[in-house]
């Protein structure tokens, strides 16, 4: 394996906290430990029936339970402004050269002139309906006067509703669905009359490494994204190199290092569960290798002073690792949630979506206030 050399310290560190992170839940009484059901394996006869479809393996379902509400995020962002106009969830459909894709849009009660957006993209087997119950980000996004956009994927481009993140023409800009997701974005911004300082994407699994892509190849677009267990841009080009990743992790680092170019970096925030066994936790740390191109202190600086870790626990939930990454300003441009006995799920998600996790940490939000903590400079 061929390592890109400016960045071989920092992966390494990464890589042991992972290793020693995992070690350390495993001693704390098994909450490290595989404590939900298994992810089914993949159905090899129709995952490779046809070369151009992409299924993923089976996700598994949480099981019912009480929902454990965790409180506030750790720094709880301001609230916008609101006025009396009322709000809803609303449906509509958006078409460019590339294709057609329905949408979901809530729409806070009250008014502002200018609101925040975040751009959600669900994971297979998913609609928006049922990643805005999972998340509920609607919720968070009520009280905060946010507006949330759900971009849904149609089973005429993937049988599984699938966002097909590793074709080549999906990992550039101005191409296939990533061109689709941005025009959509562009005219939801338009007409909601949207803040452009404050533009964010999120994903989960095939809708986590779309948003990835969106991240790389829009920089100008999205102030910042979540990426939940998903896929660092370009960490695959076929169907069998993206189930070798999603099994494995990224192969090798030149999908990265070729991305790398002069783009702008886009503050990232990443949950993943150790025992994922549908997408590799690796390809989180890939996620954030990717994410910290260009910055200052992409190497962090070595003695470790651009990179803290934390270690904290649900109460009655999951323990966590969360490890943020500084730049030579001290500004936080990256965190990594390693979400301990966690699989395939949403962290902090409600049981009324599927692939939920609700004894984890709030994923949703933490999100909001990493993304509300990084408005676009300038």
């Amino acid at each position: 394996m061929n390592e890109v050399p400016e960045s071989g310290w920092r992966r390494l560190r990464m890589r042991i906290v992972s290793a020693w992170s995992r070690g350390v839940a495993a001693l704390r009484g098994g909450s490290g430990a595989a404590s939900g059901p298994a992810a089914a394996p993949v159905d090899a006869g129709s995952a490779f029936a046809d070369s151009d479809r992409y299924v993923e393996q089976e996700l598994f379902e949480t099981g019912p339970g009480p929902l454990i509400d965790i409180g506030p995020p750790t720094e709880a962002p301001t609230p916008w402004p609101l006025g009396e106009a009322a709000g809803g969830f609303t449906g509509g459909s958006f078409t460019n050269a590339a294709g057609t894709r329905p949408y979901r849009l809530f729409v806070p009660a009250g008014y502002a002139t200018t609101r925040p957006l975040i751009v959600m993209l669900h994971g297979c087997r998913q609609d928006p309906d049922d990643f805005a119950a999972g998340t509920r980000m609607n919720a968070l996004a009520q009280k905060h006067g946010i507006m949330v956009l759900y971009p849904g994927q149609i089973a005429k481009a993937n049988q599984l509703r699938c966002w097909n993140w590793f074709r080549a023409e999906n990992q550039e800009r101005d191409r296939g669905e990533p061109s689709i997701i941005a025009d959509l974005t562009r005219h939801i911004m338009e007409a909601q009359h949207i803040d452009p300082r404050h533009v964010y994407i999120a994903g989960l699994s095939a809708g986590g490494a779309l948003a990835a892509v969106m991240a790389a190849t829009y920089p100008d677009l999205y102030a910042a994204v979540g990426i939940h267990s998903g896929l660092p841009h370009a960490a695959a080009n076929n169907l069998a190199t993206a189930l070798s990743a999603m099994r494995h992790g990224p192969a090798g680092h030149a999908n990265v290092a070729r991305t790398r170019g002069d783009r702008q970096p886009v503050p990232t925030i990443v949950f993943h569960g150790d025992e994922d066994t549908t997408v590799h936790p690796d390809n989180a740390d890939e996620v954030i290798v990717q994410a910290r191109w260009g910055r200052e202190a992409e190497e962090d600086r070595v003695d470790g002073s651009g990179m803290t870790v934390e270690q904290g626990e649900v109460s009655g939930g999951r323990s966590y690792t969360r490890t943020l990454h500084r730049d030579a300003e001290g500004r936080c441009d990256a965190e990594h949630w390693l979400v301990h006995g966690s699989g395939h799920a949403w962290s902090g998600g409600s049981a009324d979506g599927s692939y939920t996790d609700p004894l984890g940490p709030d994923a949703s939000a933490q999100m909001l206030r990493f993304f509300l903590e990084h408005p676009r400079r300038g």
